[in-house]
């Protein structure tokens, strides 16, 4: 055993395990949330996100449980498969490419609002640019990837300070008191893929030498971090964004406009600035993650090969369907999001995650690490994520019982 233990103190450290969850979560999705939750208020959302940190928090710790049956290394797929047969990897398939094209969608479709912003472009010729430029970036492999991420991570992070900083001068007490009950629903399918780091469990479990304890420290430090971040932001987002008015929330929501786009447009001094940084640094860093993870999982699946560079058809197949998606409808930012959320993540991260555990406490021993509450923390789980997609699907098929905004 100690020896087993000095092995792994050899791989990662817990605080690593905790940057990489938040670096996963944390991106271009935050700058939609507080659009879709200052519409119910702050108070009424910080319900709806304690709630999604508690559903996301909990299916990654179940598929700990998972990780422990397998020796291996073996990646989200695998684990499907193994647990679940080939209907599980068949669903694993799907909805990681839904989440995926989706996600890049998302971040296309705003890169286009902002290259507009700055640029005598139209929203959809600035999607283009900003594919082809950074496209390229993907395209030299995944170390130049590595290498200008982690630059620009340091820029998200100053221009996210920055804009706390200057935004808490700002803020307006009353705006924060803004409260519509009815629409609290609305922002939970992007809370939930804002909470989106289940894929990187496998590569966890390897980081971290397969240590049970470790592993959990690292999905609750991260995820409470990840929880800290967007609570400081949407004080200051929510208590700076009016709304209404031509950028104030509801207006932005209408026209897939992103919270640091409003920034800009209310506050023509420093706030608005970096609140664009921020937005140009959220955007690309999720834009190359996200590339490249398709990328890989593509050739993965296809059984192709890529040598430093990436492979250009695969890097083709990866970005064309989003960027057709974002220029047919540059205002599809927050449909692409809700349906990440709302749909993909909730079936992949939630309902699959319930149905591996299920099936393995069931069929095979107890193993070391077992996910208190039993059946009915499983019950509850399940629950949730039916009741979302049940939410999600009336939505989409414009047949929704939930209050819809006008």
């Amino acid at each position: 055993m100690r020896e087993s233990t000095a092995l792994n103190s050899k791989q990662g450290s817990v605080l690593g395990g905790i940057l990489l969850i938040a670096g996963s979560c944390i991106g271009a999705g935050m700058l939609g949330l507080p659009i879709l939750t200052g519409i119910a208020g702050f108070f009424p959302s910080l319900v709806m996100l304690l709630i999604a940190a508690f559903f996301m928090t909990t299916t990654a710790l179940l598929l700990v449980e998972v990780t422990q049956r397998y020796s291996e290394k073996a990646n989200y797929l695998t684990m499907m498969e193994k647990t679940l047969g080939p209907i599980g990897k068949i669903l694993c398939w799907l909805f990681y490419l839904f989440v995926f094209y989706a996600l890049l969608i998302a971040y296309i479709a705003a890169s286009g609002n902002h290259v507009s912003s700055l640029l005598p472009l139209p929203a959809s010729m600035g999607s283009l640019f900003f594919v082809l430029l950074f496209g390229g970036v993907v395209f030299f492999g995944t170390h130049f990837v590595d290498m200008t991420n982690r630059a620009l991570m340091v820029g998200k992070i100053a221009a996210y300070l920055v804009v706390l900083t200057l935004g808490f001068i700002y803020i307006d007490p009353k705006l924060l008191m803004h409260s519509d009950p009815k629409y609290t629903l609305l922002s939970f399918p992007i809370l939930i893929i804002s909470f989106g780091f289940h894929n990187m469990i496998p590569v966890l479990s390897d980081y971290l030498g397969r240590d049970v304890k470790r592993m959990k420290q690292a999905i609750l430090g991260g995820a409470s971090f990840t929880f800290l971040i967007y609570l400081f932001w949407q004080i200051v987002a929510l208590g700076t964004l009016p709304l209404e008015g031509a950028y104030g929330i509801l207006a932005s929501y209408k026209t897939g406009i992103d919270a640091a786009q409003a920034l800009s447009a209310l506050h023509t001094s420093s706030i608005g600035i970096f609140a664009t940084l921020l937005a140009f640094f959220a955007i690309l860093t999720s834009f190359l993650a996200q590339t490249l993870s398709l990328v890989h999982f593509l050739a993965d699946g296809l059984k192709v090969r890529s040598g430093k560079k990436e492979n250009l058809l695969l890097l083709l197949l990866t970005l064309m369907p989003p960027l057709f998606f974002a220029i047919v409808n540059p205002t599809i930012f927050y449909a692409a999001l809700n349906f990440a959320g709302g749909f993909c993540a909730v079936v992949l991260f939630g309902l699959l995650p319930v149905l591996m555990v299920w099936k393995e406490r069931k069929t095979k021993e107890a193993t070391e690490y077992i996910v208190s509450g039993g059946t009915p923390l499983l019950m509850a789980i399940l629950a949730i994520a039916l009741f979302v997609l049940f939410y999600q699907t009336t939505q989409m098929s414009g047949l929704s019982i939930f209050p819809t905004v006008k």
